[in-house]
């Protein structure tokens, strides 16, 4: 492929199916909310965290099938399927406010598992759709900064419906009781399938250019030879559980602690300020990549990060003002210091995925998107890490279960520095 002639129509399809990625995915912590306080799971930060963890766990499934998929079928017929899959994730999670409503199973609420099951399906979409985006993007741009660069606008639009989605799951909820269903955000299911509709019919008619790429049967134990490549695989396994569990967390911990009519609506609009703030972080970050490196980026965005996390660790008493909507307009509210800092960490978060796979198939060539593919297995570290995030809440405090995320934080600082350098396999 030349690289000195961008196609545009695929770098903006690209662009579009980004965002889609976290539309589907940041549904599963602010819809949680709703789960947490059913008769059954009665508060439980574990099980409300259970549709997230089912979302991610997919990838560990579909990632290294997923990257096959580009190989042997194109870009374009391996996105049509992530689509076509997503839509029916969505839909089952839809019928899940229609099907078992007030039986039970297991102790808990049966429409629960016909939900989870939506989101295990929704993650086999938002998998193929990631492995698809974001190799697509490098070779776009011809790999280095510039790819990289790419990346990281294409994780703009990924912010900018990251940030919308748990403000509007929020202010739909409004204030949460035991009498909150799934069906009071059916009007996010009803968004959501349209989307992925009508997404398939526009791609299905788009001009698509496939980039250029070489048939191999390398395997992924070939792969496991080049060890910056192992390293950064740990990297976005932990990266993730970090990404969904410092906005998830926190949305949990709000919406128990404000204690005011419209809690779940604040903390709705609080965690989504975290995806707004990856926005402008991201959106920074795609225009200084062509001159600052990757390493750079990740190894200073980890330092202050962990700084941030351990100092909103220790303020809960301490508050802070932020605008919010209120459930009936735009205002200040009074949240704790904790949330502001946690919230500053999005600035933080927004460019460790992208400098983390630059790093991290540089040198791979041909291989990147078998690469790809087990990258996204690993993203299963969204929902893992999270669940035991908030495991550890439900046995100690909300805080405590930070220290999760900074042993995360500790383990991309020593990538971004030492465990990235390239070694020939």
């Amino acid at each position: 492929m030349n690289k000195n002639k961008t196609n545009w129509v695929a770098v903006l399809t690209m662009m579009f199916l980004f965002g889609m990625i976290a539309f589907v995915t940041n549904l599963a912590a602010p819809i949680g909310v709703i789960w947490k306080q059913q008769p059954g799971i009665d508060g439980s930060g574990f099980w409300g965290m259970m549709g997230n963890m089912m979302n991610f766990l997919a990838y560990l499934f579909m990632g290294l099938p997923a990257g096959r998929l580009i190989t042997r079928l194109g870009y374009k017929k391996t996105t049509l399927i992530g689509v076509g899959v997503g839509f029916l994730g969505v839909l089952v999670q839809f019928l899940s406010g229609k099907i078992g409503v007030g039986a039970t199973l297991a102790g808990l609420p049966a429409n629960f598992f016909v939900y989870l099951l939506g989101a295990f399906v929704c993650g086999f979409s938002v998998c193929i759709l990631n492995t698809v985006v974001n190799p697509m993007l490098n070779l776009l741009g011809g790999g280095g900064n510039r790819g990289n660069q790419l990346v990281q606008i294409g994780g703009t639009f990924n912010s900018t419906l990251g940030t919308l989605t748990p403000m509007l799951v929020g202010a739909l909820i409004g204030t949460v009781t035991k009498d909150t269903a799934i069906t009071d955000v059916n009007t996010v299911l009803y968004i959501a399938m349209g989307v992925f509709a009508v997404t398939f019919l526009i791609l299905t008619f788009i001009p698509f250019v496939e980039p250029e790429q070489e048939k191999t049967d390398v395997s992924v134990k070939a792969l496991l030879k080049y060890k910056h490549l192992v390293f950064g695989v740990i990297a976005i396994f932990v990266y993730v559980g970090v990404e969904v569990g410092i906005p998830g967390t926190l949305n949990f911990f709000l919406t128990d602690t404000l204690g005011t009519a419209n809690a779940a609506t604040t903390a709705g609009f609080v965690a989504g300020t975290y995806w707004f703030l990856m926005l402008i972080g991201r959106f920074v970050s795609s225009l200084i990549s062509g001159k600052v490196s990757s390493r750079t980026q990740l190894a200073v965005t980890n330092a202050v990060a962990i700084a941030l996390v351990i100092a909103a660790m220790f303020t809960t008493e301490v508050q802070a003002s932020m605008p919010v909507f209120t459930g009936t307009g735009f205002g200040m509210a009074q949240v704790p210091l904790t949330a502001l800092l946690l919230v500053c960490c999005g600035l933080c978060t927004s460019v460790m995925w992208g400098t983390i796979f630059n790093l991290s198939v540089e040198g791979l060539g041909k291989y990147s998107a078998l690469a790809s593919g087990l990258f996204m297995t690993m993203v299963v570290g969204g929902g893992v890490l999270p669940l035991i995030q908030n495991a550890i809440a439900d046995a100690t405090s909300y805080m405590a279960s930070y220290w999760v995320v900074v042993a995360a934080l500790a383990y991309m600082l020593w990538f971004a520095l030492f465990g990235s350098k390239v070694k020939k396999a």
